[in-house]
């Protein structure tokens, strides 16, 4: 996104040229090459134009809502205590198997629609809730579905090792061998998959019962993610790291010694305020360690009906800023360049030719304002794949 050492890589009274859903010229409007003036013009009135937003953390498709356990929070028990008391996942767990493949794809269109309503164009959706064969599955086709219902690229991520279901209690190496690994090959042979997560924390599992997951995601050929550090330092993030993985999320409880190795294997952190604000959580994700480093900065919603209701990723912005002290322009590489590269998405997230032409358009003066307000959607339009 940079062009001349630009803050934002911010272009001045530009022009963009769009072919098809691809972008072919960006720069000065001055200097629009001949072939494309006599093109159609749609003039944006100054107004500024920025790559399409990404969400590359969410968990958008599941059953239910967690409402009771957000008083239970805030009446003083830990998200711990919920998860142990046979809350938290598993209770939404419940609420999934039971919806319907088409209640599933119904009740996340609100969602969707709330995020593409501020700009989103790509939007991650991850299973999980179900935790056994059919509703994992069933999740991943209802994802997958909504992007036949919105105009909007969705990236699907394998979560089975999110949480041991009630069960398989006590025995979560046998629900690794037995559900979480064939259902991931399942969902490869049906091409569900797009990558594959896991929950590596002291309420899920462990770094050898994770690293059972990713080897067989290795042998697939499918990329890896991790929930890491969040609530504990396990190892999450060394172990992602030798996996080459795409990201690794939350983070607050990483090292120094996590961003340097993660700076070295060119695997973004994630960063997902709304969990960090919902649970007020105290322990914050080392921001400078991760910008000392150069490891690359996302942002994302985390939505999800238990830790982070959340869906708006203008909001995720300012979170992310006001919370860790994020720069604005660090924001807003979060939900853009950066989040691409988090779902391994070379074709989007910047604005340059050959990439794809999913693009937002602002009533605002400066890019800081996208972070700046809070709880105000200043969207002009949004145009994905070359169509407003």
């Amino acid at each position: 996104m940079s062009a001349g050492g630009a803050p934002y890589g911010l272009i001045h009274h530009a022009a963009i040229a769009i072919a098809g859903d691809s972008i072919v010229w960006v720069g000065p409007a001055a200097d629009l090459p001949e072939d494309y003036i006599a093109w159609p013009r749609d003039d944006l009135g100054g107004r500024l134009v920025t790559p399409g937003l990404i969400d590359c953390h969410t968990h958008l498709v599941f059953g239910g809502n967690r409402a009771r356990e957000f008083e239970m929070r805030l009446n003083g028990a830990s998200y711990e205590e919920v998860a142990r008391a046979g809350g938290g996942i598993i209770s939404t767990v419940r609420d999934t198997r039971t919806a319907s493949l088409e209640t599933l794809i119904e009740n996340a269109l609100p969602r969707l629609d709330a995020l593409i309503a501020e700009g989103a164009t790509t939007v991650e959706v991850k299973s999980g809730y179900g935790l056994d064969r059919e509703t994992e599955l069933n999740m991943l086709r209802a994802a997958r579905a909504l992007e036949h219902q919105r105009p909007v690229t969705i990236s699907t991520s394998f979560l089975g090792a999110h949480a041991t279901p009630p069960e398989y209690k006590g025995r979560g190496d046998a629900y690794v061998d037995e559900v979480c690994i064939p259902t991931l090959r399942v969902a490869r042979d049906e091409a569900l998959v797009d990558a594959v997560d896991g929950f590596c924390e002291n309420i899920a599992f462990d770094t050898d019962q994770i690293e059972r997951v990713f080897r067989v995601a290795a042998e697939l050929g499918l990329p890896v993610k991790l929930h890491a550090e969040q609530l504990s330092h396990l190892g999450g993030t060394q172990l992602a790291v030798r996996y080459n993985a795409l990201s690794a999320d939350h983070l607050e409880y990483a090292s120094e010694e996590d961003a340097r190795a993660m700076a070295a294997s060119g695997t973004v952190a994630v960063i997902l305020p709304g969990a960090f604000y919902t649970l007020r959580e105290t322990q914050q994700p080392p921001i400078k360690a991760f910008r000392a480093h150069r490891v690359p900065m996302a942002l994302a919603t985390d939505c999800n009906p238990g830790s982070s209701p959340l869906t708006s990723l203008l909001l995720t912005m300012n979170m992310g800023c006001t919370l860790f002290r994020m720069t604005p322009e660090e924001a807003l590489a979060g939900v853009t360049c950066n989040a691409a590269q988090a779902l391994g998405l070379s074709d989007r997230g910047r604005i340059a030719p050959g990439l794809r032409a999913d693009l937002a358009v602002w009533d605002v003066e400066t890019p800081a304002e996208l972070s700046y307000r809070i709880g105000f959607n200043p969207l002009h339009a949004r145009i994905f794949a070359g169509r407003s």
